[in-house]
C-alpha cells in the first residue's frame, strides 16, 4: 500500500512568537520594497499564514502593522550604537557604525521607507518613532563622551554628526553602495572627529571631552593615522604669501 499523503500540521505559536513572526515576514519586505508597496496579502503570503489572521493581530490594518515594524526596526538601530563604554572612542564608534551600515545594508529601500519618511503612510506617530532613534543615538554617544548634560557646542556637533551618518547612508544606498562599508564607516568617525576638534576651538567643554578621548587613544590606531593623512594638508610651507 502507498501511504496516505500527509498535510503538515499548522504550527501553533503563543501571541507574542506569532506577532514577532508577522513582523520578521513585514521588515523582510519593508528592506525591498517600500511599505507603500507591500499589502497585507504580500505580508501574509510572506509569513506562510492567512490575511485573517494578519488582522486578528492587526486590527488596525497596514498603518497598525507598519508602526509596529518601525518600532522593531527602531529597537534595532539603538542597539547598533550600543557599545562597552571602554577603549578608545574611534574604536567604539567603528564598531556601532559596523552594525549600523550592516542594517542599513540588509533594508534597503526600507531603511529609507521606513526611518526617513518614505511613506505616505507615515503619520506625526511615525515621525515621533525616527525622531526617538535620533535622540537615543545622541545620549549613547555623549554618554561614551562621559557627558550626559553637554553644553550648546558639544551637543550641536554630536547631533550634526549623526544626522550627517544617515544622510551618507541614504546617499550610499542611492549611489549603489559605489563605496565600500568599511571605507564609508571609517570616514564617517574621522568626520566626527574632525567635527569635535572644531568645536572644541569654541568651547572649552568639547576641548576637554577631546582631550580625554585623545588620552585613550592607542599610539599607531586610527586616530594617529589620520592625522598624518591631514597633516601634509595643514602644513603652511606651501601657501601662497598674501597679497
Amino acid at each position: 500500500m502507498t501511504p496516505a499523503a500527509t498535510t503538515p500540521a499548522y504550527r501553533r505559536l503563543s501571541v507574542e512568537a506569532r506577532r514577532g513572526q508577522l513582523l520578521d515576514a513585514a521588515l523582510s519586505l519593508f528592506a525591498h520594497r517600500s511599505p507603500d508597496d507591500v499589502s497585507l496579502d504580500d505580508v501574509a503570503e510572506a509569513a506562510g499564514v492567512s490575511r485573517p489572521l494578519v488582522y486578528r493581530y492587526f486590527p488596525g490594518g497596514k498603518q497598525q502593522l507598519y508602526e509596529a515594524a518601525l518600532h522593531s526596526a527602531a529597537d534595532l538601530l539603538r542597539q547598533c550604537f550600543a557599545e562597552p563604554a571602554e577603549g578608545p572612542l574611534t574604536e567604539r564608534l567603528l564598531h556601532a557604525l559596523d552594525r549600523y551600515l550592516a542594517f542599513v545594508d540588509g533594508h534597503g529601500t526600507g531603511f529609507a521607507a521606513l526611518l526617513h519618511g518614505g511613506s505616505v503612510v507615515g503619520t506625526s506617530r511615525t515621525s515621533a518613532i525616527v525622531d526617538g532613534v535620533r535622540r537615543a543615538a545622541a545620549e549613547q554617544i555623549l554618554g561614551h563622551l562621559g557627558v550626559p548634560e553637554p553644553g550648546a557646542h558639544l551637543g550641536m556637533a554630536v547631533r550634526t554628526w549623526i544626522s550627517s551618518v544617515e544622510a551618507a547612508s541614504l546617499i550610499w544606498l542611492d549611489e549603489g553602495k559605489r563605496l565600500p562599508a568599511a571605507e564609508l564607516r571609517d570616514w564617517l568617525v574621522e568626520q566626527f572627529v574632525a567635527q569635535l576638534a572644531t568645536a572644541a576651538t569654541h568651547d572649552e567643554q568639547t576641548a576637554g571631552v577631546v582631550r580625554h578621548a585623545v588620552a585613550l587613544e592607542a599610539q599607531g590606531g586610527m586616530l594617529d593615522r589620520f592625522l598624518q593623512r591631514i597633516a601634509p594638508l595643514l602644513d603652511g610651507s606651501d601657501r601662497a604669501a598674501p597679497a
